[in-house]
């Protein structure tokens, strides 16, 4: 029962987050708040990806030349930093991600 109870909170809590932007149509956030606001995208993508670039296993940090992981991202990185095309960031990133993973002996047969 208190399982149900903390889904439905949750639920409830969720909806009028959610719905309080379209019951306020006029609400209109100070600028510091729109520009802290940019940021969010970025911070969230960061805090997924990072942590599956040090910690591969996700248990121990793997800062060396065989991780492919970190290698493949700092090389997304640099594509996006010189080309800003995301499509060229994406299959970049995993095109190298598979070659090191096949030039590592990483792959699974």
């Amino acid at each position: 029962m208190q399982t149900w109870m903390l889904i439905l909170g949750m639920a409830l809590i969720t909806f009028a987050i959610r719905y309080s932007l379209f019951a306020f149509p006029a609400l209109r956030f100070p600028p510091l708040i729109r520009q802290g606001l940019h940021y969010v995208p970025t911070a969230v993508l960061s805090a997924i990806v990072v942590p599956g670039m040090l910690l591969p296993d996700g248990q121990h940090w793997q800062l060396s030349l065989d991780n492919a992981y970190l290698l493949a991202g700092l090389a997304a990185i640099a594509i996006a930093a010189l080309t800003r095309h995301l499509l060229a960031t994406i299959g970049g990133g995993l095109l190298v991600f598979f070659l090191l993973r096949w030039a590592l002996g990483q792959l699974p047969v």
